[in-house]
């Protein structure tokens, strides 16, 4: 193509894009084993210099890219050499005629010589040269800084801007190379030099007990910074955390205000031991990550593999995050506010029957029980539903004067807001910080509500060259009102979906109305009288933070002491009003309060040495000992009988029965008083040699009080190797291939986390009469067991990472390998053995978690004024049973639901479901009529699978656990706008809808789903769902296949659209940033499952309660809702 230097400025444009393509097109085949010819042998008389040049490239794999129009104005040339150079061979051809070359990266590059730019239309009023240290650079983006105004760099480097604001700075930008802002004052020539800019790599992570750079690590380290885990509103730190982490897999089971996310990195390795993963905040262990205000964090590290968590010992077996807050900067205070305020509204909907088909399908279920009835006796309700036993239900046509959908009237729309404020600054010397956050979150349920109030402090000072002292302090106080408890109880989903459309939520005189007004009905008050009298208040007050002293001993030698602490104090306060029908008015309601204290502290103490022996090696070697001691403290009270709601919690005094008093109600724990110690020594030493080869090893002795003197102590090694590969001299220099390491790594960490003095027998006390007087009894508690021991878990992690085109590509692999051996798990004890705790914890076989972690981190396009790129994360857990004791016998850990719901089975994954398979109904053939008769059922009943004998036959029918994950995302940005969006697969799982127990096999004593439109009729028997009746003969429930349901989905999970702001118009504000957003979460969910959400957990919902037996249990959950979003940044 014929680009004439003095052409249009489109021209240039296009030559630039058209030397960008061939310089990425030379790039991509450097790394291929091609070799490049420096031997020119050229034999040639009167030919032009295209063809020289062709010939050129023949021998020598150089590409060429020429102006046409200055070559066209060239004369023929004759040319005669032997074993010459490229460049030899270029002198020659270019001798006496008007062209000059430049060879970059195997590309010849030819240009006219001498070339002078014509002058615009309009007077050029700034120009200049774009070099690196090898010369001029082509295709630089330059930019007038706040405006649109820009060009790129022509085939010289050289660039023309018109019109410029002498005042104006300008931004150079390409990729590969450190950005620069260069002022123009007043100049009208302004050359710049980029520099190569310094990889990722060389980016700073923080590990157990220090830092260390991305590049020298051994170990499966992820770093997501904050502006990556806060791109939407969430209230806590672990839902943040969903969705950025191959590996790291987070379940937001439940939507109450304030809940906790689950997190499981690398699959699951226990089975009654807390499974969340160690966290870290600013040095202190095992702080509560949803207690955090997620706008106080500046980056997390998430370790997942034993070289980086065996450092933690006994705490490191679920992994580790790292999560480092916000501090001091200096320079100027910079000054930010961030502010969001979201609706949330439901998006998916479980239909019940409206009113018509209810009174239908009662009236038919009733009609249907003469069938089912032994006696073949017609059955009536206890009050036919009209007019005459309802007058206040029926109209005098009989019909409902009510159809209430209580899904509609009880999830509504609600408003939340949150508000963040940020000052940093400081000098040479000092730095600090300062953050005020406010959350307001309001939920789906009535009522239901959660606020947090937080501030933070960091001061970081050098006293003196040798000593740097420092420290933080967190307060946070929050207030959750939560309406919904327990799990399937006669809560608020329950009764949204049990609840009957005929009544009203209050008759015209204010009286609430419920089941409870139709005779032979049952189930809760409606969800709103529930939801307005039966709450739970949760006060928390918590204070984090740490004082710290780094002793400079030499300029390889340091020493650091830091004192850590997590104070928190919690007050639950419950009241159920005495008027709530079948929860609390036969006790004339219940109010109880429940007030725990935990006081943590530690000290770690540890000496890092940073030697470089000499230009080729260096080690870095770290020793520490660390103490700590956590104390917890409960007391409870409750009383019942009010004589009207005013004192509620309040004023317990005011119940005349006294229903409860303790100091602690765990029958497992010597009382109100439960102190816990861990003592512990590490160290490690990482080595490097020529940066290309890795070696890292770590060890920690741990001694822990929850273990008996036999099993107190243990020793909890790893070790790391890596090669980075491209530091080699045969890949050193490549141009596409900027970065590849293999890393292997091996290790063992452990698991203590089953409460304290499990080893240890205990008394438990009562109360007893003796001689017409009450005492006090001691009575076998706990039996104990002083063989128990730690978990442990063996872990080998094989990785590669990969970067192309200036780290524009990164992809990571990691293959891993878990083997945990000696599972605690409770097992029953027979409660003939005179225990008031009927099991106790043992030892009792292995898991394997295999498994694969995948991540492709790319910039797809960087131009001037748009980038696009893409983050795509896949992972894949294979959980395995080895070994269970007792001739690996099946064990049913629970929960128990109509039959147990899990099984552990040698060969299974954790989290297998089980139970029966539904093959349909039976239909009123002979053949099945006959076969029904067997297990005394009737033509319309369910039909299972039963064994030889007739007995149940119960098999694995599901998993609770995806056997793989994934997500992408994406961020696009066009000048002053940007939009992202983030979508979640989960594949291979199921989820248990066990609401359909009673929703769908109890007529005539509530509301049913729709589904039972659907049951079994005369002319429709081609169903899973039984024949409608009432419900004293209803068939027995069990759990089988129709409830464990496909849960795998495709969620929408965030969608982002922003705008920021040009930088010159905010100056006269004094602003620095100012930019506005909108959002949408769960903008779309893909699922075949019929619940509300197929991400559900209703039986464990709780940081540190997180059983491996109750994910994807739905029994009448909060429903998940759609989040509309609008935000706004500023800094000054």
């Amino acid at each position: 193509m014929v680009v004439p230097v003095k052409r249009h400025h489109l021209y240039k444009i296009l030559l630039a894009m058209k030397l960008t393509a061939v310089l990425i097109f030379t790039a991509l085949l450097n790394v291929s084993a091609k070799t490049y010819s420096q031997n020119i042998n050229i034999h040639q008389s009167n030919i032009s210099v295209e063809k020289i040049l062709k010939l050129i490239k023949k021998q020598s794999g150089y590409n060429y890219f020429y102006d046409e129009a200055a070559v066209a104005k060239t004369s023929k040339v004759n040319i005669d050499v032997n074993n010459v150079t490229v460049e030899e061979a270029l002198n020659l051809l270019f001798k006496n005629q008007p062209l000059t070359y430049r060879i970059f990266q195997q590309t010849i590059v030819v240009k006219a010589k001498d070339e002078v730019k014509a002058e615009a239309d309009v007077a050029q009023k700034v120009q200049g040269t774009v070099t690196d240290a090898k010369g001029p650079l082509p295709g630089v983006s330059v930019r007038v800084k706040g405006t649109t105004i820009g060009t790129v760099t022509d085939i010289n480097g050289k660039y023309i801007l018109n019109d410029i604001d002498g005042g104006a700075t300008l931004v150079f930008t390409f990729v590969g190379y450190n950005s620069q802002e260069v002022p123009i004052n007043n100049r009208a020539t302004v050359d710049v030099q980029l520099k190569e800019s310094s990889s990722a790599l060389n980016e700073v992570v923080v590990i157990g007990y220090g830092t260390a750079k991305k590049s020298d690590l051994t170990g499966a380290v992820t770093t997501v910074k904050a502006e990556q885990l806060l791109d939407k509103p969430v209230p806590n730190l672990t839902q943040a955390l969903q969705g950025k982490v191959a590996g790291v897999d987070v379940s937001v089971n439940s939507n109450a205000p304030g809940a906790a996310a689950k997190v499981r990195i690398r699959g699951i390795g226990s089975i009654n031991s807390n499974l969340d993963p160690l966290y870290v905040v600013d040095g202190v262990v095992g702080v509560d990550p949803n207690s955090i205000n997620p706008n106080d964090v500046a980056s997390l590290e998430i370790l997942k593999d034993a070289s980086s968590t065996a450092i933690y010992g006994v705490r490191g077996a679920n992994g580790v995050i790292m999560v480092t807050t916000k501090r001091g900067k200096k320079g100027p205070a910079n000054i930010s506010y961030e502010t969001n305020l979201n609706v949330s509204e439901l998006y998916r909907h479980v239909p019940t029957l409206n009113s018509k088909q209810f009174v239908d399908i009662y009236n038919q279920a009733y009609a249907n029980g003469a069938k089912f009835d032994p006696n073949g006796l017609v059955q009536t309700p206890p009050k036919a539903l009209n007019h005459a036993n309802f007058p206040l239900l029926f109209d005098t046509n009989n019909n409902p004067i009510y159809n209430t959908n209580w899904e509609k009237e009880t999830y509504k729309p609600v408003f939340s807001q949150n508000h963040q404020l940020n000052i940093q600054g400081g000098n040479e010397k000092s730095v600090y910080s300062l953050s005020l956050g406010y959350l307001n979150q309001n939920g789906l349920t009535p009522t239901s509500n959660f606020k947090r109030y937080s501030i933070k402090m960091t001061m970081d000072n050098d006293v003196k060259d040798w000593l740097k002292i420092g420290g933080s302090i967190n307060v946070i106080a929050s207030r959750q009102r939560l309406v919904t408890d327990g799990n399937g109880s006669l809560n608020v989903p329950r009764a949204v979906s049990e609840e009957v459309p005929i009544v009203p939520i209050k008759y015209p005189d204010g009286n609430w109305a419920g089941n409870f007004d139709i005779a032979g009905l049952e189930g809760a008050p409606n969800p709103i009288q529930i939801a307005n009298e039966r709450y739970t208040i949760n006060n928390t007050q918590q204070m984090i933070g740490n004082v710290y002293m780094l002793f400079k001993i030499s300029k390889e030698l340091e020493f650091k002491t830091d004192l850590g602490y997590d104070l928190r104090n919690q007050k639950n306060n419950f009241y159920s009003s005495l008027a709530l029908q079948h929860l609390s008015a036969d006790q004339g309601g219940v109010a109880n309060i429940n007030s725990n204290t935990n006081y943590y502290w530690q000290s770690e103490n540890y000496l890092t040495w940073n030697k470089k022996i000499n230009d080729h090696q260096r080690f870095t070697a770290l020793a520490g000992i660390s103490f700590s001691r956590d104390v917890y403290e409960r007391v409870r009270a409750e009383t019942q009988n009010f004589i009207d709601d005013f004192y509620q919690f309040n004023n317990l005094g005011a119940g005349s029965v006294k229903s409860a008093s303790e100091s602690d109600n765990q029958p497992n724990s010597p009382g109100g008083y439960q102190p816990g110690s861990l003592n512990s020594y590490y160290g490690r030493i990482s080595y490097n040699i020529d940066d290309k080869y890795l070696f890292t090893a770590t060890g920690r002795y741990d001694g822990s009080s929850r273990f008996s003197d036999k099993n107190k102590y243990s020793f909890f090694p790893s070790a790391g190797i890596a090669w980075r590969v491209s530091q080699e001299d045969f890949l050193k220099d490549s141009k596409t291939v900027s970065n590849l390491k293999i890393r292997t790594s091996y290790g063992i960490t452990g698991n203590q986390e089953i409460g304290n003095y499990r080893s240890l027998a205990q008394l438990s006390t009562s109360q007893t009469v003796i001689n017409g007087a009450s005492a006090i009894s001691l009575l076998p508690g706990y039996l104990g067991n002083p063989d128990l021991k730690w978990e442990r878990t063996k872990m080998a992690d094989a990785g590669l990472e990969l970067g192309l085109f200036g780290d524009r590509v990164n992809f990571n692999a990691d293959f891993y390998i878990k083997n945990t051996s000696d599972v605690l798990l409770q097992t029953p004890i027979p409660w003939t053995a005179g225990f008031t705790t009927a099991n106790v914890y043992k030892n009792v076989g292995s898991l394997r978690n295999t498994g694969i972690e995948l991540s492709l981190n790319t910039i797809n396009i960087k131009s001037d004024n748009f980038q696009w790129s893409t983050l795509l994360l896949f992972a894949s857990n294979k959980n395995e049973v080895t070994k269970l004791n007792d001739g690996n016998a099946d064990i049913f850990p629970g929960p128990n639901f109509l039959g147990q719901n899990y099984v552990i089975r040698v060969g299974a994954p954790l989290g297998s479901f089980y139970g029966m398979t539904r093959l349909g109904t039976y239909s009123d053939s002979p053949a099945d009529i006959a076969e029904a008769a067997k297990h005394g059922l009737k033509a319309g009943d369910r039909k299972y699978r039963y064994n030889a004998d007739g007995s149940n036959y119960y098999s694995i029918i599901g998993r609770s656990n995806p056997k793989w994950t994934g997500n992408f995302n994406s961020t696009m940005r066009y000048k002053n706008w940007d939009f992202s969006f983030d979508i979640r697969f989960v594949q291979g799982v199921n989820t248990a809808a066990n609401f359909k127990h009673s929703s769908e096999d109890r007529q005539t004593i509530s509301n049913s789903l729709t589904t039972v439109l659907n049951g079994w009729t005369p002319t429709n028997q081609n169903t899973y769902i039984s024949q409608v009746r009432n419900y004293k003969y209803a068939q027995d429930s069990h759990f089988d296949t129709w409830w464990v349901e496909d849960g795998s989905f495709i969620r929408g999970q965030n969608f982002v659209l922003g705008y920021s702001f040009p930088s010159q118009s905010l100056k006269k504000l004094h602003m620095n940033r100012l930019r506005i957003y909108a959002s949408v979460q769960n903008l779309f969910v893909i699922t075949k499952y019929t619940g509300y959400d197929p991400e559900v957990d209703t039986f464990n919902q709780s940081y540190g309660n997180n059983s491996a037996f109750s994910q994807n249990i739905d029994f009448f959950a909060n429903p998940r809702p759609r989040i509309w979003n609008l935000g706004v940044q500023v800094g000054f």
